[in-house]
């Protein structure tokens, strides 16, 4: 069945904690029909939050994906989460989305997180509305915020509807198109409104604002903009198409207001993401690549004519099974059919295709080019696989996922627990690819790396409860790295003899930094040898003994960063020389020259954005000194001061304690990897004794 791929909007909402991006979700799904009793937030009976966590923190941790319509349009709406920790829900969400709504709080502004998931959405080029809510909240502003999208996002807003009233007296909003109120009783019910002429008061404001948009608007059409200068004042249809033109093209992005919680302005939001976010087919498609990642010029076309291609964008675990969210780019997809995914090779058989509803389902015997669906009971489909048609092979654009800085080791209570570890933690990496997990072999505990304190947090939570796994849990570790920072040149020879044939190789090399705008981040390998000295067929043997040895570090045994080897001579036996016996000198070789080049350790330094109460500004920025930090900028905001500032990771455990305590519970805070940087002499001391502490501990 052909479906009409204009009336399809794939929209993610998107926001900084507390905006009320789920609280927005919630009453578009009331007003399209899809729930009857709407959920609060704060209640824990939001239909999107459905995990506990969720649901006594009051915020988003999961991207959840709904389907609803509106105006005869069908809505597939992601609900994305907000919190820094997890901003790899937020962008892996953008990679599939075509357009977007981005909530900003009233009062609060553009806040710390905003301009991260902003800057996601930019990066995706996904086209979005604004929508300014919780204008009944004290400290309301509209024109404020409008100000501060133009100045700390660098982003135009179009205003398409103004406020009538603010904090108490917000009684609705004024749809600047079609020069009407919008005015709602008292009920706080979505559909108790009546359209009234505009409030006298408001009359001159709204000219101001109507003009301005239609200035902006007419510039995306010659014949339009000529017609406006002469003095013809286009109609409401093309003035939409023209807003509609720049709203894809980024050039601006149209601005609506109400509060969410009182249902005051929704529908006027729900009207501009049919009326100017694009449908499936008007954005630019999807590059094809390779294994690689280089692209082949080929491109998935959004239509059902084309090859099947579609992207799994999340996996997540339920009483059913693995549910693998995926967003289908070009062809037809049939329940029973066979597909390819690239990155393993394996085919998967499609058993079952559902759509969601937040974390109820309904089932469907196909899917189609634009839709976004869950396939369920996939074995071996990771978040960023492509799963196209065997016939047709060609991955879509993979995604790339930012390193763990901060890891705990966990320890199973007794030996049933241990069992069920191992299962919880194999589905919990599937599901979040920002999550990884490793096993120390020399202690055999088992180590879980994340984004920040609450990530790790939250996946011990869901340890022991989704999963009821008892873990004992260490204290937090920072993922510090090693370098060198000398070049110095030297020489190896491993020799063995002992009956039979020997083992010889010599190696002559260079050790020294990495240039800081070389493209391999952490190790390069070179070889300069000419003449034979050292056979060519040896030489991916070396380049495998330096680069095995670099995974421990020489001063306190972390990864190495930023090294360059190249092998400028050796010796070999014609008898004794062989792979293997090269392999070792390489690694030889690694433990004898790394101490002599100026061996160093970095530690994480992370960007941290600091909201505080004007009255508590001294004593945070007096905290973050303590805690090695310096300060970038300050901003006054109308609400606080906004702090930047960059500190070592270490320094910032237990931090949001702190600064609750300092603020009497108003301050916020966001932080993520920025970059490494040497620790200071003294630091790298207590480093280098706490970890041949460790060493000493685990020999006994």
């Amino acid at each position: 069945m052909a479906v009409d791929l204009s009336k399809y909007r794939n929209i993610g909402i998107f926001a900084h904690v507390d905006a009320g991006k789920t609280t927005t979700t919630e009453r578009i799904l009331k007003l399209t029909g899809k729930i009857h009793k709407t959920g609060e937030v704060h209640d824990g009976a939001a239909t999107t939050d459905f995990m506990d966590q969720e649901q006594e923190r009051g915020i988003t941790i999961q991207s959840a994906a709904t389907t609803c319509f509106w105006d005869d349009h069908r809505f597939n709406i992601i609900d994305t989460p907000g919190h820094v920790d997890f901003t790899i829900e937020v962008y892996r969400s953008l990679k599939v989305l075509d357009g977007g709504v981005g909530v900003f709080c009233g009062s609060g502004g553009v806040e710390p997180q905003s301009e991260t998931n902003w800057r996601y959405a930019n990066e995706s080029k996904v086209a979005r509305v604004i929508f300014v809510n919780k204008l009944d909240r004290i400290g309301a502003d509209f024109y404020r915020v409008i100000d501060q999208v133009e100045t700390v996002l660098a982003a135009k807003p179009l205003v398409m509807t103004l406020p009538i009233g603010t904090e108490d007296d917000f009684a609705g909003v004024v749809d600047l198109l079609t020069e009407k109120a919008w005015v709602w009783d008292g009920t706080g019910l979505p559909e108790n409104y009546e359209i009234q002429d505009i409030p006298a008061d408001m009359v001159d404001k709204c000219k101001k604002f109507r003009n301005d948009m239609i200035e902006t608007a007419v510039e995306q059409d010659d014949d339009v903009m000529e017609a406006y200068l002469e003095g013809n004042m286009p109609d409401i249809d093309t003035i939409k198409r023209c807003i509609r033109k720049g709203t894809i093209a980024l050039d601006f992005f149209p601005t609506f207001c109400g509060s969410a919680f009182k249902n005051k302005g929704v529908q006027n939001v729900l009207n501009g993401v049919v009326d100017y976010l694009p449908s499936p087919t008007e954005v630019p498609p999807q590059p094809i690549t390779d294994l690689d990642g280089e692209e082949t010029g080929e491109v998935a076309l959004v239509s059902t004519d084309e090859p099947f291609r579609a992207l799994a964008f999340k996996i997540m675990d339920d009483q059913y099974g693995a549910l693998t969210f995926t967003r289908v780019y070009s062809g037809v997809l049939n329940k029973g059919d066979t597909l390819l995914n690239t990155f393993t090779g394996k085919t998967e058989r499609i058993g079952r295709i559902v759509e969601m509803h937040a974390d109820s389902r309904e089932e469907r015997d196909s899917a189609q080019a634009g839709d976004i669906v869950a396939l369920v009971g996939l074995k071996n489909v990771q978040t960023g696989h492509t799963l196209c048609d065997p016939k047709h092979p060609g991955t879509l654009e993979p995604m790339v996922f930012p390193a763990p800085v901060i890891s705990i080791a966990v320890e199973p209570i007794d030996k049933a627990n241990a069992e069920k570890l191992g299962v919880a933690i194999g589905k919990m990496v599937k599901e979040d690819p920002s999550f990884h997990v490793e096993t120390d072999l020399d202690s055999g505990e088992t180590i879980l790396k994340g984004m920040g304190e609450l990530h790790l947090d939250i996946k011990v939570d869901i340890l022991k409860r989704t999963h009821g796994c008892e873990v004992t849990v260490g204290a937090p570790q920072v993922a510090y790295r090693e370098t060198i920072t000398n070049r110095i040149e030297d020489s190896y020879t491993h020799k063995k003899q002992s009956g039979g044939s020997g083992q010889f190789a010599k190696l002559d090399y260079v050790i020294e930094p990495l240039p800081e705008d070389s493209e391999e981040e952490n190790f390069e390998f070179e070889s300069k040898v000419v003449g034979g000295n050292v056979p060519r067929e040896y030489w991916p043997a070396v380049d495998k003994g330096f680069r095995r040895s670099m995974e421990k570090g020489v001063l306190a045994g972390f990864p190495m960063l930023n090294v360059k080897i190249t092998l400028v001579d050796g010796g070999f036996h014609a008898v004794d020389s062989s792979a293997v016996a090269f392999e070792i000198a390489a690694k030889a070789a690694y433990r004898q020259s790394i101490p002599k080049a100026g061996a160093q350790i970095l530690e994480p330094i992370m960007k941290i954005d600091v909201f505080t109460p004007d009255d508590n500004v001294g004593d945070v920025i007096g905290d973050l000194n303590r805690r090695r930090g310096m300060i970038t900028s300050q901003d006054t905001t109308p609400t606080g001061i906004r702090v930047k500032a960059e500190a070592p990771l270490f320094d910032m455990f237990g931090y949001i304690g702190d600064l609750r305590t300092m603020t009497s519970g108003r301050g916020q805070f966001s932080m993520e990897f920025e970059r490494y940087a040497p620790c200071p002499k003294n630091v790298e001391a207590e480093i280098i004794k706490k970890a041949e502490a460790e060493r000493l501990a685990k020999q006994k």
